[in-house]
């Protein structure tokens, strides 16, 4: 991931463990105030729907989503890739049970996973692991994965050892007779800021076809220049409390709102963003399903729009 931003994420990790932050935007983050989960606990108990919150949590959908890519290898037409995001793991084994459930038996290509498998910001990573050691065996193989702003670099050995190919700012590819499709992977750019697109997207060439794994969107400028046909990511879930209509309330991202959820697309380049299987702060969800979604790869008809 380069030595600079390794000694970055990890003084950042060791601050973020005694409650020490180096901007005030930080020490702002929903996930960074303790008393903001228990607030919002006591308010939905309050009016009597914190067990419905928690149900509608586990009520995992199974999205899909066509995507026509002018550049894909024709071997690679209806290639399928599931992509799971926000996990968040370690919440309670009955969530765990459920997203297992959800996942067993689909057939896909490859999975990628974009990041936030624990469910706090500090302490150990082993219970994450643990969820993550009856999660990895039945998801489709390969697995492609990057880490987001709740987890801890710690996990990347345990991802490994799993079988998990964990893309720290670099790339990789899947090959299919002769033909390849790059899949490239970011750390983490909402909170430890320590994402290189230029560095992972070093080495392709200029019509290669290439998919882009970030934790959040907010990098999404910077990906679209530096040729990316794909960008997939989640971190907002959708607002996972949200309006009627699916109006979320607050996203924690600095990308635009029409990037938060679903499919988008900025120039050239398509996007979609998970609204996650995971909940954050509180395991409850409000008009926000979570998710896993079976992305399926088709070649752009020559002449249309890409």
């Amino acid at each position: 991931m380069g030595e600079g931003a390794l000694r970055q994420r990890l003084a950042m990790e060791k601050e973020q463990d005694i409650h020490r932050y180096r901007h005030v935007e930080d020490f702002l983050r929903p996930e960074h105030l303790p008393a903001a989960g228990r607030l919002i606990h006591r308010l939905l108990t309050a009016v009597g729907l914190r067990a419905r919150g928690r149900r509608n949590a586990r009520r995992i959908r199974v999205g899909r989503n066509e995507v026509h890519l002018a550049r894909l290898p024709a071997a690679f037409e209806g290639c399928t890739l599931l992509h799971l995001s926000d996990l968040h793991l370690d919440v309670g084994r009955h969530y765990v049970d459920a997203l297992v459930a959800t996942v067993s038996g689909l057939v896909c290509d490859a999975c990628v996973l974009t990041g936030d498998y624990r469910f706090g910001i500090q302490g150990s990573c082993a219970p994450a692991l643990a969820a993550l050691g009856r999660l990895v065996p039945v998801l489709p193989q390969p697995v492609f994965a990057v880490l987001g702003n709740h987890d801890g670099i710690a996990l990347v050995a345990g991802l490994e050892q799993l079988g998990v190919r964990v893309l720290m700012n670099e790339c990789s590819a899947l090959d299919r007779r002769g033909a390849k499709l790059h899949i490239a992977g970011i750390d983490d750019a909402h909170y430890f800021r320590t994402h290189d697109v230029a560095r992972a997207a070093n080495g392709l060439a200029p019509d290669a076809c290439a998919i882009l794994l970030s934790h959040t969107p907010e990098p999404y400028r910077i990906a679209a220049a530096h040729g990316f046909d794909l960008m997939l990511c989640g971190h907002t879930h959708g607002g996972q409390i949200c309006l009627p209509g699916g109006i979320p309330v607050l996203t924690d991202c600095a990308a635009p709102r029409r990037l938060a959820r679903g499919a988008w697309r900025f120039g050239r380049m398509q996007g979609y963003t998970s609204v996650g299987c995971g909940c954050s702060i509180i395991d409850a969800r409000f008009h926000c399903p979570p998710e896993v979604t079976v992305h399926v790869l088709h070649r752009a008809a020559p002449g249309s729009d890409p």
